[in-house]
């Protein structure tokens, strides 16, 4: 059973679940994600995140090639820069940090 934040990740209409809540998260996309789901976006804040597992996932910086995200990469963005995720195989987990 789902606990409630769980259910409202799931009803807010984004392409994945997230576990945990204030600045560590971890962020699951399942393999049958719809491509087009995983749109260009921003965040508010600055974050770090470490890639869990996924097979050729691709993480995309505004105005930059896309690259594959291989497992214990560490990636970071910046607060109200664009970026994006390109479907891989299985699942992608992230493990997300934000920073002030």
């Amino acid at each position: 059973m789902m606990n409630g934040f769980v259910e409202a990740m799931a009803m807010a209409n984004v392409p994945y679940i997230q576990f945990g809540k204030g600045k560590a998260i971890v962020r699951q996309f399942q393999n049958d994600v719809d491509e087009q789901e995983l749109v260009w976006h921003k965040d508010k804040k600055d974050r770090t995140f470490k890639v869990i597992s996924g097979v050729n996932w691709k993480f995309q910086h505004d105005n930059e090639l896309p690259f594959v995200m291989k497992i214990g990469d560490v990636i970071q963005v910046k607060k109200e820069k664009f970026h994006r995720v390109h479907k891989g195989q299985g699942k992608l987990i992230i493990e997300i940090e934000e920073h002030d």
